[in-house]
């Protein structure tokens, strides 16, 4: 599926979705009220390890925890080559430069734009002395983009992530993307990958993803960040981030396996939900789109 075709797969229609949703990302939790808003939406752990997600879902807040999300700087136009860098501040204002490693990164950086296009999943370098992530960035498309920062402060002893995010608004001619109904296939790189299970308003849902390349099973698929795979669902209309990892023991690092990958996700409300699965085959790091609804259990 080329990259137009997919782009097609995230919105809620072009009248619906950006009457409401292009704006909603702004208008739901702008940034400039978004310190206003109480407590952490942290991830958490039921007894098996698993992560799941409280019923206050994270990516909604620029500050929690005591630390904050600086304004993001980016190239200003889609096109634009340039360099797309932020800092963590404390509660004193200063830049974090201590970092807990988690998933073999100290910090993950997740940009989507607000109709579901465009999503980047990527590691920036921290420049230890100014306490400043970055990483060299051009905009594909313009449009209203949200940045999310997902990390673990080293001054912690807890070890419980901190998802952070602010949007990021890029010049140009915008056409936002369209999808009617859900879509629980995609092609990708040249591979096939379905997607069995419910989302479940409030609930446990389990996902499982299958992996195929030429109409046969993937049994190649590598350890990426530690895990076989890394599932990131936004919650259509506010961009809400799940972030989850798949089910059973952390594979050796020179293990392969597949060709599928089980999740256990919980929806914190009933709606839509974007989902992104990254896996890696050969080296090499592809990511697959899927559109859901959760239900509400009655």
């Amino acid at each position: 599926m080329n990259a137009g075709a997919r782009l097609g797969l995230f919105a809620v229609g072009a009248a619906a979705a950006f009457a409401g949703a292009f704006g909603l990302a702004a208008a739901v939790v702008p940034d400039e009220l978004a310190t206003q808003w109480e407590g952490p939406a942290q991830m958490e752990h039921d007894d098996r390890g698993m992560e799941s997600m409280p019923a206050t879902p994270a990516g909604l807040v620029l500050a929690a925890s005591g630390y904050e999300l600086s304004p993001v700087t980016a190239p200003a136009a889609a096109g634009e080559p340039g360099e797309l860098s932020f800092r963590i501040l404390d509660a004193d204002g200063e830049a974090v430069t201590s970092y807990t490693v988690a998933h073999e990164q100290r910090l993950h950086l997740i940009v989507v734009r607000s109709d579901g296009a465009g999503f980047r999943h990527v590691h920036p370098a921290l420049d230890a002395a100014s306490g400043t992530w970055s990483i060299p960035w051009t905009w594909d498309a313009a449009g209203s983009y949200r940045v999310y920062a997902d990390f673990v402060p080293g001054a912690t002893d807890a070890h419980e992530s901190v998802t952070l995010t602010r949007l990021v608004q890029v010049a140009g001619e915008f056409e936002p993307a369209v999808v009617e109904g859900t879509s629980r296939t995609d092609a990708v790189d040249g591979f096939d990958v379905s997607l069995e299970g419910e989302l479940v308003a409030g609930g446990a849902g389990e996902l499982t993803f299958t992996v195929s390349r030429g109409g046969e099973p993937v049994t190649a698929l590598e350890p990426y960040l530690g895990a076989l795979g890394h599932l990131v669902a936004l919650r259509e209309g506010d961009l809400a981030y799940l972030h989850a990892h798949p089910a059973g023991e952390e594979p050796e690092a020179d293990a392969a396996s597949g060709p599928e990958i089980a999740f256990e996700l919980r929806a914190p409300t009933a709606g839509r939900y974007l989902l992104y699965l990254d896996f890696q085959v050969d080296g090499e790091v592809h990511t697959a789109r899927f559109v859901l609804d959760a239900a509400r259990v009655r």
